[in-house]
């Protein structure tokens, strides 16, 4: 019996944390955190900290992208891809480096009906951060996953944690 209503609990808590963030929602907090924002529904270019950044959602598969652009590819080098992929594991956290039209992108990618109002706020300081530090810290955070830095690949490489050598044996 203690079970069931323990169970009872946790479940309801789930469903009272659910968001069930839609476009307007998703507009205002943008908004709110903006320097200035435009656009029309589920699609927004807007102003954070002089970054520009994009906002682009699917409601009908229930996804959204916050994205900053960073460089041209171009411009890039074998070790600032590396530095990057790096990244991607150890400091961006919750934002990613990805590649799409000929420019490296800042990208946070959630479902849209889940986010979280603090999520959304996160997200554009995350994807500005990530934006901003490239080629330096390329961080979204002061957190590092894992513990490891990161730094320019000609300056000093980081480490494979000791677990993900063990694993990478099994190969």
């Amino acid at each position: 019996m203690r079970f069931l209503i323990t169970l009872t609990i946790l479940f309801s808590s789930f469903l009272l944390q659910a968001q069930n963030m839609d476009n307007q929602k998703l507009y205002e907090l943008i908004e709110q955190k903006a320097d200035t924002i435009e656009g029309f529904q589920g699609r927004w270019q807007f102003i954070y900290k002089e970054m520009p950044m994009l906002c682009v959602t699917d409601a009908t598969n229930n996804r959204m992208r916050i994205i900053a652009p960073v460089t041209p590819i171009d411009k890039l080098d074998k070790e600032l891809l590396l530095d990057a992929l790096t990244a991607n594991f150890h400091s961006a956290l919750d934002v990613k480096y990805a590649i799409s039209g000929d420019i490296l992108w800042s990208i946070y990618v959630h479902p849209l009906q889940e986010l979280t109002p603090q999520q959304v706020n996160d997200a554009v300081v995350q994807v500005y951060s990530a934006a901003a530090t490239f080629g330096t810290t390329f961080s979204s955070t002061e957190l590092l996953f894992g513990g490891n830095s990161v730094t320019k690949s000609d300056e000093k490489k980081p480490t494979i944690l000791k677990k993900e050598q063990k694993l990478l044996q099994k190969f």
